[in-house]
């Protein structure tokens, strides 16, 4: 029996179908858990499906590259799924247009922040040109990230791991810090939320109510486009 089941295991291993199973069944898990734990954000599905994936890979000795084969396919869906942030956008579209000064003040100061802080800490510690500009658009999303760091000489991989670990560091402290600070509006809170952690927090503000998720959406385009502009700025600026 347990050849028959080692068997199996050679043949399962080999199929792609086999790591879209595993990344759907981990994030069925972790959202399980997730909802058992009352919504806790320490317990953030994304993060909890991640280091369940990433200990079974190390584990079975699955490189990522054969992993990503199968895996693909979810990757794919987050185009559709970043194009769906349009809808609570669309019926929240009449507040946005009563807040434009307060979302292009809000925007431009969270983008340079972001840009600056990730920069100067990097700068501080003796990090290379390279690394410094690997981490400059860590709060975009991360195929627009890439592309920037690509484009300017950094490391397209590390900005990758970086955009998602800023993704899932905003989704489980966003809204606590907030809170700390007295901040309830739940636009300032979704703009917030969306200009320092993307996509990820994009998800967690949804949770809090669809006006924060509309302006963490509207955030996370904007903020983009507006990394997309001032990094190359930016490196110019300081040689």
């Amino acid at each position: 029996m347990s050849g028959e089941v080692r068997d199996i295991w050679v043949y399962l291993s080999a199929s792609p179908l086999l790591h879209l199973t595993l990344t759907v069944f981990a994030y069925l898990m972790a959202d399980w858990l997730y909802q058992r734990s009352g919504r806790m954000a320490l317990f953030n599905p994304v993060l909890v499906a991640v280091l369940a994936l990433v200990g079974l890979l190390v584990t079975a000795g699955i490189p990522y590259e054969r992993y990503f084969e199968g895996a693909q396919f979810v990757h794919f869906l987050l185009g559709p799924a970043t194009v769906a942030l349009a809808v609570p956008l669309y019926r929240q579209v009449h507040r946005i247009r009563g807040s434009w000064f307060a979302i292009s003040v809000a925007l431009i100061a969270g983008s340079l922040v972001a840009m600056t802080t990730a920069v100067g800490i990097g700068w501080l510690m003796g990090a290379s040109r390279e690394i410094l500009i690997s981490l400059a658009p860590k709060s975009v999303t991360t195929p627009i990230a890439m592309g920037i760091s690509e484009k300017l000489g950094g490391l397209p991989s590390l900005t990758a791991v970086l955009v998602i670990l800023t993704g899932i560091a905003g989704a489980i402290m966003g809204s606590w810090l907030l809170t700390i600070f007295r901040i309830r509006d739940q636009r300032a809170v979704g703009l917030a939320i969306g200009v320092a952690s993307h996509g990820i927090g994009t998800a967690r503000a949804l949770q809090l109510g669809e006006l924060a998720g509309a302006f963490s959406a509207l955030a996370m385009g904007l903020n983009a486009l507006a990394t997309s502009v001032l990094v190359p700025l930016l490196f110019r600026i300081i040689g």
